[in-house]
């Protein structure tokens, strides 16, 4: 199927550095001895360093470095351990070698997996997220890395018995297994900041974090179904499970993309009124999941690992600034139709000059 034009109300920006983050990644992926020859050899020359750079176009070096070769981690564990591995279709023994390396990422120190590949470069990660982060984003990084963990065994359930779940369910779960919320946390470490407390408990905030990920794994599902329908195997994404409801693929397609533009209206909405009325961090954080969104897109139309040169996916080469469904009303899945909630039914006036307390309090009485 051909993709069209996808809306994005984000301008795109990259590193300059990017180019060298290429050929950083790949020095560290063949030091640690990412997946098996023949992945490694794919996966570099996916252009991680150039997502990186585009996910954080004004972020540290080292901390852009550092996302580049966590993608390039996370890559090696999805394609090589659950995708196209073994193990992707035993989702107990999964659960089992993910709880280990789970342990690693917690206790660098703990003598577990010492000869595997991906222990060893996750003990690498985790010494720099504790070089660049705070002891709270070294938490954070874990207790999502967790929530990555758990979504890819319950995506091996299905890929071993071949089912397709809800909308619903599968909204849910889609949020953590793109591992979208890993990434969160570097995104305050790439600029050297941390989000206040009162402030990353808000509830708004996490509709924000979670409409970003909507938008960038339904992304990911819309720019990759020309690959995974090509390749061996069970493959599970938006599109089938649409298609697994009645639609065909062409209605699926559309529909998909009707999805995330609406959610995608929302974030803007939202993350305006938070930047406004939140602290200088929220402003940042708030560029960051942008930067995620669009950085996501600009990768994803452009990398070969969805283009596929020798067999071309029917990628768009430009964005709209048109959005399909502008409707302000929640989508119908259940487990996001809450979001809604707590976007403003205009867009917030600009108060530039207001106190620090101020902002908390319109904050905390904000929807």
């Amino acid at each position: 199927m051909i993709v069209p034009p996808l809306f994005s109300p984000i301008p795109p920006a990259i590193h300059p550095q990017h180019a060298e983050l290429d050929m950083r990644t790949a020095v560290w992926a063949q030091a640690h001895k990412i997946g098996s020859d023949e992945l490694r050899r794919r996966l570099v020359q996916h252009q991680i360093g150039t997502f990186a750079a585009r996910v954080m176009p004004y972020g540290r070096e080292e901390v852009v470095s550092l996302m580049a070769d966590f993608v390039l981690w996370l890559f090696g564990v999805d394609d090589g351990c659950c995708e196209e591995g073994d193990l992707g279709q035993r989702p107990g023994e999964l659960a089992g070698t993910l709880q280990r390396l789970l342990r690693v990422a917690q206790n660098p120190e703990a003598p577990l997996l010492l000869d595997d590949p991906l222990a060893d470069g996750l003990r690498d990660l985790r010494t720099r997220i504790d070089m660049y982060g705070t002891a709270s984003q070294a938490a954070r990084w874990v207790g999502h890395l967790r929530e990555y963990f758990f979504s890819v065994v319950w995506e091996a359930s299905h890929r071993s018995s071949g089912t397709v779940p809800s909308l619903t369910d599968y909204t849910l779960m889609r949020l953590y297994d793109g591992a979208t919320t890993v990434v969160f946390p570097l995104l305050e470490m790439a600029h050297g900041y941390e989000l206040q407390p009162y402030e990353r408990d808000y509830r708004a905030v996490r509709a924000a974090e979670e409409m970003a990920s909507f938008v960038i794994t339904w992304d990911n599902d819309i720019l990759s179904d020309h690959k995974e329908r090509a390749g061996h195997g069970y493959y599970l994404n938006v599109l089938r499970v649409l298609e697994a409801g009645g639609l065909a693929p062409q209605e699926a397609m559309t529909t998909a993309i009707a999805q995330r533009d609406r959610v995608l209206l929302a974030f803007d909405r939202l993350a305006g009124h938070l930047s406004t009325v939140g602290s200088p961090q929220m402003r940042q954080y708030m560029a960051g999941l942008r930067h995620f969104i669009r950085g996501s897109q600009d990768w994803g139309v452009s990398s070969v690992r969805y283009t596929t040169p020798a067999d071309p996916a029917g990628l768009p080469t430009v964005f709209t600034d048109t959005p399909t469904d502008d409707t302000a009303e929640p989508l119908e899945i259940d487990a996001v139709s809450w979001w809604w909630d707590v976007v403003p039914a205009a867009p917030t006036p600009v108060r530039p000059h207001a106190t620090a307390r101020s902002k908390r309090e319109r904050l905390v009485r904000a929807p």
